[in-house]
C-alpha cells in the first residue's frame, strides 16, 4: 500500500477486538448502501429488537407501564417517535398513543398503539389499564432531558382529564426509561455501524488529499461543501454541516491563537503549505449517525513526510493519549461528572492540557445518555452530567489536547474525535472502526495513483 503518512504510531495498549473490521493495511473504502426496500427490512428489524426490550427496561426502574404520547399532534411527535417508528413513517398521524407494560397478565400484549382523535381512544386505553392496574405509569414529563420530556404540556392536561383522576394519580416521572431506550444500540446494528464510519473515514481522506487541495488555491469551504457533495452523491446524508479548520493559523472555534491579519473575521480561508488542518465530519443512514474529527498536516514545497516537525508529530501523540485515559476511565454505571473528574486528576498528573466533551451517539448525532463535559463545563455538566454511564450503546470520544508548537510559536489545539461500542466479551469500549494515530498528509509533488491513508491503530 502506498503510505505517505507520517510514521508516527502512539505506543499504548488497547485490546485487539476479535470482532475489529479490518487489518491495519487496508485503505478505508465507501460502502454502498442497500437498496431503499431493504434498508427499510434492516431498520425494522433493529427497531423491533429494541422494542422487545423496553418491558425490561421498565422492571428495570420498577415502572408498571410506559404512556407515551408519540404525537399530540401531526408532526408535534414525542422525541422517542424516531426511536420506535416503523422505516415508511415519516411523521406521526392524528393522536398517536403508545402504552408498554412491565408484567402483562394473562394474554393481554405487552404494547399496544392507538392512532385516533376520537374519545374511542381513552375508554380504549381505560380499558387495558383496568385490566392490567398498573401501579405506576411513567410518562415523558422530564424538565431537562430532551429525550424524556417530548409530552406536552397541553397534552398532559388533556391526558388527565380523559383518563380521570384514578388513573392520572398513578402518574410517576422516570426519565431513565425513555434516555435508556433511545440508547440501546442493538448487537445486529453493530455491524453497519462500522460500515458508516469507514464510508465516513474513507470521505475524510479523498478530501484531505492532493486529489481534492492545491495549497494556495483551495479554500476551507471548498473542502466542506465537497465532502458535503461527496456524501449526498453516495445516497448517505449527514446531521450538520462538515467543517474544516486550518488549526495553526485560523480564527476558528477550534483554535486557541487567531490570526486576524491573515483571517479578518470571514469564514473562508486558503490552506498553504505548513497549515494543520482540521476536519468534524459524519454521516448519516439507516437510522444511524457517525462523528469524527480528523487532522492532516500540508507539507511545504521540498518537504516529506519525514520533515512534518516533531511537535506537531506530539500533538497528536498527546492527543491519543488523551483518548485513551479517557477511554479507560469511562466505567459503566458512573455519572459523566465522576467520570469527568477522574479523567481531569489523570490530566493533571501527566500534565495534559486539554478538554474532554464526549457524547453518546448513534440514533441521533448527540444522542441519549449522560455526557462526559462540555467545552464551556470542564468541572461538571448540571443534570445531563449526573446521569450513569450506560452500556449497549455507542459514543464519541470527542476532546482535545494542547501542545505547544515552536516553529509558529503558539500553543495549537489539537482534536480528535472517534466513535466507540461497548463489548460485552472484553467488558470494554472499544473503537467503532479505529482511531487516527497518523496525519493525513497533504502531498502534491505528485497526484497519487492510489490514495493515500493512515494505518488503522486496533
Amino acid at each position: 500500500m502506498q503510505n505517505s503518512t507520517a510514521k508516527f504510531v502512539v505506543a499504548s495498549c488497547v485490546w485487539l477486538a476479535g470482532a475489529a473490521l479490518a487489518d491495519a493495511t487496508r485503505e478505508p473504502q465507501v460502502q454502498i448502501l442497500p437498496s431503499l426496500r431493504e434498508q427499510g427490512r434492516i431498520v425494522d428489524t433493529w427497531t423491533e429488537e429494541r422494542k422487545a426490550l423496553i418491558p425490561g427496561i421498565l422492571q428495570k426502574y420498577d415502572v408498571d407501564a410506559w404512556l407515551v404520547q408519540i404525537s399530540q399532534r401531526e408532526y408535534a411527535e414525542d422525541t422517542v417517535f424516531w426511536a420506535l417508528k416503523d422505516y415508511e413513517q415519516f411523521s406521526a398521524r392524528r393522536r398517536t398513543t403508545q402504552l408498554i407494560l412491565a408484567n402483562a397478565t394473562g394474554n393481554t400484549a405487552s404494547s399496544y398503539q392507538w392512532i385516533d382523535n376520537t374519545p374511542l381512544l381513552w375508554s380504549d386505553l381505560k380499558a387495558v389499564l383496568a385490566d392490567q392496574q398498573p401501579r405506576t405509569i411513567a410518562l415523558n414529563t422530564h424538565t431537562e432531558l430532551a429525550f424524556s420530556s417530548g409530552l406536552h404540556a397541553g397534552e398532559l392536561e388533556a391526558i388527565e382529564a380523559a383518563i380521570g383522576v384514578e388513573w392520572a394519580e398513578r402518574f410517576v416521572l422516570e426519565p431513565m426509561i425513555a434516555v435508556e431506550v433511545v440508547a440501546t444500540m442493538v448487537n445486529s446494528r453493530l455491524g453497519w455501524y462500522r460500515k458508516l464510519m469507514e464510508t465516513a473515514w474513507a470521505i475524510i481522506e479523498e478530501a484531505f488529499s492532493s486529489k481534492q487541495i492545491v495549497p494556495g488555491e483551495t479554500t476551507t469551504l471548498d473542502l466542506e461543501w465537497w465532502m458535503r457533495e461527496r456524501i449526498q452523491s453516495l445516497n448517505y446524508t449527514t446531521w450538520f454541516q462538515p467543517s474544516v479548520y486550518i488549526l495553526t493559523e485560523d480564527d476558528c472555534s477550534m483554535c486557541s491563537t487567531p490570526d486576524t491579519a491573515r483571517f479578518p473575521g470571514d469564514r473562508d480561508h486558503i490552506i498553504l503549505p505548513g497549515d494543520i488542518i482540521h476536519t468534524d465530519f459524519g454521516v448519516s443512514a439507516l437510522g444511524l449517525n457517525t462523528d469524527t474529527q480528523h487532522m492532516g498536516y500540508v507539507l511545504r514545497p521540498g518537504e516529506t513526510e519525514d520533515d512534518i516537525p516533531r511537535s506537531v508529530l506530539e500533538g497528536l501523540r498527546k492527543a491519543n493519549r488523551l483518548q485513551d485515559i479517557t477511554k479507560a476511565q469511562m466505567q459503566i454505571g458512573a455519572t459523566g461528572n465522576e467520570i469527568l473528574r477522574n479523567i481531569r486528576q489523570e490530566m493533571e498528573k501527566e500534565n495534559i492540557q486539554g478538554k474532554i466533551y464526549c457524547h453518546a451517539t448513534g440514533e441521533f448525532g448527540h444522542s441519549a445518555g449522560t455526557v462526559i463535559g462540555m467545552t464551556n463545563l470542564q468541572d461538571e455538566v448540571p443534570v445531563l452530567g449526573d446521569l450513569p454511564l450506560l452500556k449497549n450503546t455507542y459514543y464519541s470520544i470527542e476532546l482535545l489536547a494542547q501542545h505547544y508548537i515552536p516553529e509558529k510559536n503558539m500553543t495549537v489545539n489539537f482534536p480528535l474525535e472517534e466513535d466507540v461500542y461497548w463489548r460485552e466479551e472484553t467488558q470494554s469500549w472499544e473503537w467503532v472502526y479505529g482511531r487516527q494515530s497518523e496525519y493525513l498528509v497533504i502531498d502534491t509533488r505528485h497526484k497519487p495513483t492510489s490514495q493515500a491513508q493512515p494505518e488503522l491503530e486496533l
